[in-house]
C-alpha cells in the first residue's frame, strides 16, 4: 500500500473543514482535505452567519464575496392561516458601529458559504478530494497514519495531525470511542428542504405557528430563487421527506390555495440532537465543528461554532509545525469546549422559545452574535500589568476606523487581515519603538486623532524610522473602543483576540510569552 506524506490531513469538506484547509494554505502548511461525498453539498442547512463569522471571512478577504450573496435583517413574518399577525425584525437596531462593522446574522444557504471557501482554497492551490473515505487509523509519538479508500483503491496517508471535521456522525469520534454526550430528542424532528414556489413575496421569513401538528417555516435564500422549508412534524410521523408530502404540509398549514411548490433540490429529515464531546483532544487528532458539537438550528449556532473551531485551530497547528511546544494544542480544548457547551445551550433554549415549549423571551446578544465570546482568564490570555486599557487579555480585538500617516483610509481590521499577530503600540512617544526581525509579528504605531492635523507628516517619518505601520485614530474610534495609554501594548492574536496587554517596561514578559509560540521580538 502506499504511503504519501502530509502535515495535517482534514476529513471532512463542510464549514468547518474548509475553513482550517484555506486557513492552512495562506500558511503555507501542507495538508489534505477528503470527503468520502461524492458531490458538494447542494442543500441550505445552516443559512445564517454570525458577525464573528463574517470577521472569520474578512480576514481571509473574502467577505464581500459572502456578502453579495446574503441578506441582513430579513424580518420574520407570523401567519394565523392566510391572515398575517405581525411582522418583526429580530435584530432591529443591529446595524454596523466603528468597532463591529458587521452586526447582525447574515442569511445566505450554507452550499453559497462553502462555495466561497471552495473559490478561496482554489486560488491558494488548494482542493477538496472527493469520493475519499477515511476507514481506519493508528497514531503513534510521531504522527498519525490514515487509511483512505478512493475509486476502489485504498491509501494510506502519515500526517503530523489529523482533524475530523467529518460531522455529527462522525466516524473519527467513534473510531476513538469519544463519548458523544447528550440526549436525541425522540419527539422533536422536523422535515428541512430548498424549495421552488410560487405565490409569496421574498421580503419577509414566513411563519405559520398556529397549526395543531407543528409550525411552519418559509424563508427566502438570498442569490437563488428557493426557499427553505422547515416543517415541525408529529411524533407518529414515519414518512420520508418528499415534494408531495411538503405540498401537503404547505396546504394544510398555511390554509392557502395560491402557494404553489415546483420542486425540492434538496430534502431532509431532521432529529433535534443536542450532544458534545467532554475533550476536543485525542493525541494528535482533533474533533472539530459537528464531529464535537451538535446543535438545534434555532439561533444558527451550529455552522457558525464550527467555522470558529477551525480558526483557532489554524494558527495553533501552524505554530506547532514550526517548532512551538505540542502543548499549545491544549488551549484549542481549553478555550473552544465551554464556548460549544456555552452556544449548545443558548441554542437549545431557542428552540424551546420557538417550539412553544417556554414563555421564555430570549434576547439575540452578543454571545449569540459569537462577538461577545471571550477568552478571558485562559493559558493564552496575560496582562503583565494594569494598564489602562478597557478590554481585558482574551476579549475580542474590535475594529476601527482611522487612517494612514499620508491620509489614507485605514482600518484596523486591515492591518489585522492576515496569519500574523499584530502588535499595537499606543499614543507612542519620540522614543524608539522596538524592533521586529519576524515578519511573523507587524507592529503597528497607533497614534491619537489629533496626530492627524499636527503630526502627519513627523508620523510618517517615525514611522519608516521605526519599521512599524502607522495608524491614526482620526475620528477617535480606537480610543473609545480600547482606551490605553501613551507606550502602552496590546498584541493580537491570529485569530482576532486579544493576547497580552503590558507597556514599555514590560517588554521582557512580552517576549516571553512569544517564545511560547516561537516568536522573538
Amino acid at each position: 500500500m502506499p504511503t504519501t506524506e502530509t502535515q495535517v490531513l482534514i476529513s471532512g469538506a463542510g464549514p468547518t473543514g474548509l475553513t482550517l484547509a484555506c486557513d492552512l494554505a495562506r500558511r503555507n502548511i501542507s495538508f489534505r482535505v477528503i470527503d468520502k461525498s461524492p458531490t458538494h453539498f447542494i442543500g441550505s442547512k445552516g443559512k445564517g452567519l454570525q458577525p464573528r463569522s463574517l470577521e472569520v471571512f474578512d480576514d481571509f478577504g473574502i467577505v464581500d464575496d459572502v456578502l453579495r450573496v446574503g441578506k441582513f435583517h430579513v424580518p420574520f413574518r407570523a401567519y394565523d392561516g392566510d391572515k398575517v399577525l405581525g411582522e418583526v425584525d429580530l435584530h432591529a437596531g443591529r446595524n454596523p458601529t466603528p468597532s463591529t462593522p458587521y452586526a447582525s446574522p447574515l442569511i445566505t444557504p450554507q452550499w453559497r458559504v462553502e462555495e466561497n471557501l471552495r473559490n478561496l482554497l482554489h486560488k491558494l492551490g488548494g482542493q477538496v478530494e472527493l469520493s475519499t473515505e477515511l476507514v481506519s487509523l493508528t497514531q503513534d509519538d510521531d504522527g498519525v497514519t490514515a487509511a483512505i479508500h478512493h475509486n476502489g483503491s485504498t491509501e494510506q496517508i502519515h500526517t503530523k495531525f489529523l482533524v475530523a471535521a467529518d460531522g455529527g456522525r462522525s466516524f473519527i469520534r467513534k473510531f476513538l470511542d469519544v463519548p458523544f454526550e447528550g440526549e436525541t430528542w425522540k419527539d422533536e424532528r422536523m422535515y428541512v428542504g430548498d424549495v421552488r414556489l410560487r405565490g409569496l413575496d421574498r421580503d419577509a421569513w414566513h411563519s405559520w405557528g398556529k397549526h395543531p401538528d407543528g409550525w411552519l417555516a418559509l424563508c427566502p435564500l438570498p442569490s437563488t430563487d428557493s426557499y427553505q422549508l422547515q416543517a415541525q412534524i408529529p411524533p407518529d410521523e414515519e414518512q420520508e421527506p418528499s415534494l408531495d408530502i411538503f405540498r401537503r404540509i404547505v396546504a394544510e398549514r398555511s390554509q392557502r390555495s395560491d402557494i404553489e411548490l415546483i420542486d425540492a433540490s434538496w430534502t431532509s429529515l431532521y432529529r433535534v440532537n443536542i450532544r458534545m464531546v467532554s475533550r476536543y483532544r485525542v493525541g494528535r487528532v482533533f474533533l472539530a465543528g459537528d464531529a464535537a458539537h451538535v446543535h438545534s438550528p434555532a439561533g444558527g449556532q451550529g455552522m457558525n461554532t464550527g467555522i470558529q473551531d477551525a480558526y483557532s485551530l489554524g494558527w495553533k497547528l501552524t505554530r506547532v509545525l514550526k517548532g512551538a511546544p505540542s502543548e499549545l494544542l491544549d488551549t484549542y480544548q481549553e478555550e473552544r469546549l465551554p464556548v460549544a457547551a456555552t452556544v449548545l445551550g443558548i441554542s437549545t433554549k431557542l428552540h424551546k422559545q420557538i417550539s412553544g415549549e417556554t414563555e421564555e423571551n430570549l434576547r439575540r446578544d452578543a454571545v449569540t452574535l459569537q462577538l461577545g465570546i471571550s477568552y478571558k482568564e485562559m493559558s493564552l490570555s496575560r496582562r503583565a500589568t494594569d494598564t489602562k486599557v478597557k478590554l481585558s487579555a482574551g476579549d475580542r480585538a474590535p475594529d476601527a476606523p482611522g487612517q494612514t500617516a499620508d491620509g489614507q483610509p485605514l482600518r484596523l481590521f486591515d492591518l489585522f487581515r492576515g496569519p500574523h499577530f499584530t502588535l499595537l503600540r499606543l499614543f507612542p512617544s519620540t522614543d524608539a519603538a522596538p524592533q521586529f526581525t519576524n515578519p511573523e509579528i507587524k507592529q503597528v504605531d497607533v497614534r491619537p486623532a489629533s496626530t492627524r492635523a499636527a503630526n502627519a507628516k513627523a508620523a510618517a517619518q517615525s514611522s519608516k524610522s521605526s519599521a512599524a505601520e502607522t495608524f491614526i485614530d482620526s475620528e477617535g474610534h480606537f480610543a473609545a473602543a480600547y482606551g490605553g495609554a501613551e507606550n502602552e501594548f496590546i498584541l493580537v492574536r491570529p485569530d482576532g483576540y486579544i493576547a497580552w496587554l503590558g507597556n514599555a517596561s514590560t517588554l521582557s514578559d512580552l517576549q516571553k510569552y512569544l517564545a511560547t509560540f516561537n516568536l522573538n521580538l
